[in-house]
């Protein structure tokens, strides 16, 4: 009778716990189905904010460009000289007074032009000599009292744009002067976004793009040819992806959203596609963290369960009478718990992939923190050799690829490293001196010093100080610290940086600025932490710096200096000279080798 009771008790508790599982079940789903809706509109409205933004801000520089340089033809037709000369038919000097100004005005080219339309003068010598009569641009200027703009096809390809105006003394007309507009600056500064962009006259036609191929076509007609993807391959993804978004265009084959901004120029228009993928890698994110939260509650509601079973189970067995009965229970709930576990290897494998995704992001996050430093080296070395080049000092612009080739290589070994991390085993580490690693950096800051007239004081030791670590990581450190130090003096009417070398117990470099100090020492080493304006970092810097310094045995610190500024210390294990001379010897001649005592040799 006791033993009847104690099922009858035991059975209803089994259905309340079947129906707690079922309701937190429907919980589940119905939460994540909030979420995702609600995250979803959310994130795509900031993304859509963003790109509007962007959208106006690359608007407003294109039409900043065209009104600065639509005054220049205007300037250049008073021109004592250039008027002198096209009285005089002496152009010996024209050309070196148009080189005189292209400097100061920023435009692609300027050419002077006599009343039959031959060029007299121009920034670009090939061009001395030949007949322009025939184009609109200079018959145009000849029959209009303005400034002229037109916008003409390249037989290379892309379009080239140009402010004309005639040029006149007495009421005789004596020529045009030409001023080509640069806009191609703007097609390469795009390139480095994630986002396409075009640019469309008064007919529809796109003159400016971040797509090549679309110049000259109809937007209707560029995206039309971009190959997109099947119905049946669209509708397998927006199964897959519990965060499709109704796209307002598709672009390689990809859903994206479609922005348009009118720029006040001749009917001009600015559009923009930018993809969802950042909008479902952070929805996505979200729900793995609630899905991983639901599948911990249901894991212990199933542990409470298989304990509550075992418990019935020993009751089970003190009773003979019902030994039967029991057992096939038993082997009833055994099966039953090896579908449980069967179903949380198939859940612990779903947060495994996600835990990989986010991995993921966060490391290309950080390698594209990494190599925005070397770009901005490139892009100022090849303008300097843009310009030595033009100025027929070829011998000075090699220098400057080399520097380019020396960045690459470097931009190379991020890279590797970012290969290094898919695979398991310990680093290769060699004696590094700290000074000529010190050197190295300061050398690719060079631009951003010359831009900025920083004062730089080094002090270091006569003796070389070495460490046993990675160079370019170790460089890799003190180019964030030199850059952080260059940002915090901005505001400073003085900039100065102190740079300390020294050795001890360990090999100290101290960077000392005087700029406005630390806000927060708690959170500087946090990832994506950052006091600087949207687009100047992202707030990876010290975070991969404190993890290098830490892989190496040493340590990172930063604190307000006693006359303003931050004080950041980098503290390695210091290596002597003995042992310097005892690793050197068990590595093995590669290409260029690091000397223990900081020279540089190349192999035999």
């Amino acid at each position: 009778m006791v033993s009847e009771r104690v099922f009858s008790k035991n059975k209803a508790i089994s259905w309340r716990v079947r129906l707690a599982l079922v309701l937190l079940l429907v919980l589940a789903v119905a939460t994540i189905s909030i979420t995702n809706r609600l995250l979803t509109d959310r994130f795509t409205e900031t993304t859509r904010n963003r790109a509007e933004l962007r959208l106006a801000l690359y608007s407003g520089n294109l039409q900043a460009e065209l009104r600065q340089n639509s005054i220049v033809p205007q300037l250049l037709s008073r021109d004592p000289t250039l008027l002198g000369a096209l009285n005089s038919s002496d152009y010996s000097r024209s050309t070196q007074r148009l080189l005189s100004f292209v400097e100061e005005i920023g435009a692609a080219s300027l050419m002077l032009l006599d009343r039959d339309g031959r060029t007299v003068a121009a920034t670009d010598r090939n061009l001395l000599g030949s007949n322009h009569g025939s184009k609109p641009y200079f018959l145009d200027a000849l029959r209009g009292s303005g400034t002229i703009f037109t916008v003409g096809q390249r037989e290379s390809g892309g379009y080239r744009f140009t402010h004309s105006r005639r040029m006149q003394a007495g009421g005789d007309t004596l020529g045009v002067i030409l001023v080509e507009v640069d806009l191609q600056k703007f097609e390469r500064a795009w390139a480095g976004i994630s986002d396409a962009l075009i640019v469309t006259d008064s007919t529809g036609t796109i003159i400016l793009s971040t797509e090549p191929r679309w110049r000259g076509r109809t937007e209707e007609d560029a995206l039309a040819r971009q190959n997109p993807q099947s119905a049946i391959q669209r509708a397998i993804q927006a199964t897959a992806d519990w965060t499709a978004l109704p796209p307002d265009a598709y672009v390689q084959g990809e859903a994206v959203m479609r922005l348009e901004n009118k720029i006040p120029f001749r009917g001009w228009r600015m559009k923009s596609f930018t993809t969802y993928a950042s909008v479902r890698e952070r929805v996505n994110g979200v729900l793995a963290i609630e899905i991983m939260g639901f599948a911990i509650l249901l894991a212990l509601a199933f542990y409470f369960l298989s304990r509550r079973t075992a418990g019935r189970m020993a009751f089970v067995q003190r009773e003979s009478a019902e030994l039967r009965q029991l057992n096939a229970r038993l082997q009833r709930e055994i099966a039953e718990r090896q579908r449980v576990q069967e179903t949380l290897a198939v859940a612990e494998q779903t947060l495994e992939q996600s835990s990989k995704l986010a991995a993921l992001g966060e490391m290309s996050a950080a390698v594209s923190h990494e190599l925005n430093q070397p770009l901005a080296a490139m892009k100022t070395y090849l303008a300097g050799a843009r310009l030595l080049l033009n100025r027929n000092r070829p011998d000075e612009a090699l220098s400057s690829f080399g520097r380019i080739d020396d960045l690459i290589e470097r931009m190379g070994a991020i890279t590797r490293q970012l290969k290094s991390y898919a695979r398991k085993g310990a680093e290769t580490l060699s004696p590094v001196n700290m000074a000529d690693a010190l050197a190295s950096s300061l050398s690719m800051m060079e631009p951003q010093l010359r831009q900025r007239q920083v004062e730089i004081s080094r002090i270091l030791p006569d003796q070389p100080v070495l460490v046993l670590g990675d160079r370019m990581r170790i460089e890799q450190v003190m180019v964030n610290l030199l850059r952080n130090a260059l940002d915090a003096t901005k505001a400073a009417r003085h900039p100065h940086v102190d740079i300390i070398l020294s050795a001890g117990e360990t090999a100290t470099l101290t960077v000392r600025d005087n700029g406005e100090g630390i806000a927060d020492l708690d959170s500087l080493f946090e990832p994506f932490y950052t006091t600087k304006q949207p687009g100047d970092g992202v707030g990876l810097g010290l975070a991969i710096s404190s993890g290098i310094v830490n892989d190496l045995g040493g340590r990172l610190t930063a604190r307000d200096g006693q006359h303003g500024g931050a004080v950041f210390e980098m503290k390695l294990p210091i290596l002597t000279e003995q042992e310097g001379e005892m690793i050197a010897k068990t590595m093995p001649p590669a290409g260029m080798t690091m000397h223990p005592f900081g020279k540089n040799q190349a192999a035999e």
